[in-house]
């Protein structure tokens, strides 16, 4: 699906006007957005209930899918201007995820934790659920060229990737006493963040001009 642009569009257009795959993508980043931010705040609560501090570190850090899928669900639709505004800021949360995932490595470096199997477990397990349950959601759109769609896709994508592989690592941090692989992970990570950030941008990039050259 594309909206069409024009020179002259203003930058919120009412009333929204989507067609049907529109109004589908905008229902499951609404769907998405409520059930992340339900199952963040139980995680936080009951982090903070038996005073742990890495699930209530992993159940606030939703918070990032909360910002990201709501915005999305929110601007979507509302004209080619403001939903270029947005895919830059999904790109802009990406690329401060990413080097909050450099800061918390410094810090494991710095500061080095005690593994908490049973938290780190259910964190780990439940993130994988829902990373495939957003990526499976989100499947029917991975091909539609919308800047905004596209971002969310590699949002989820990204999330997917780097759910399974910390899944992997921590049965190597069960198995071994070293932290290496969780470090070389979290570079990964930081890696893909940065990496969707650049393809976020270069595509918006390339519309403009393509926009402009029509």
């Amino acid at each position: 699906m594309r909206i069409s642009s024009e020179a002259n569009e203003p930058l919120i257009r009412w009333p929204v006007t989507l067609d049907s795959e529109g109004r589908a993508y905008k229902r499951v980043m609404w769907t998405i957005t409520a059930g992340i931010l339900a199952f963040g705040a139980l995680q936080s609560t009951w982090a903070l209930a038996i005073g742990s501090r890495q699930l209530l570190k992993d159940g606030l850090d939703w918070g990032y899918d909360v910002v990201l899928n709501g915005l999305a669900a929110f601007v979507f639709g509302r004209g080619v201007r403001i939903e270029r505004l947005s895919a830059f800021g999904i790109a802009l949360i990406l690329a401060v995820a990413g080097v909050h995932t450099l800061y918390d490595l410094w810090d494991k470096i710095a500061n080095p934790r005690s593994i908490e199997i049973t938290t780190i477990t259910f964190s780990a397990v439940t993130a994988i659920v829902i990373a495939y349950l957003v990526i499976g959601a989100l499947w029917r759109f991975r091909h539609n060229p919308n800047p905004l769609i596209q971002a969310t896709w590699l949002s989820s994508r990204n999330d997917a990737i780097s759910t399974t592989f910390a899944a992997l690592i921590i049965m190597a941090t069960r198995l071994a006493p070293v932290r290496w692989p969780e470090y070389a992970a979290d570079l990964a990570f930081a890696g893909l963040s940065f990496q969707a950030t650049w393809a976020i941008i270069r595509a918006e990039w390339r519309d403009k001009r393509a926009g402009e050259e029509v």
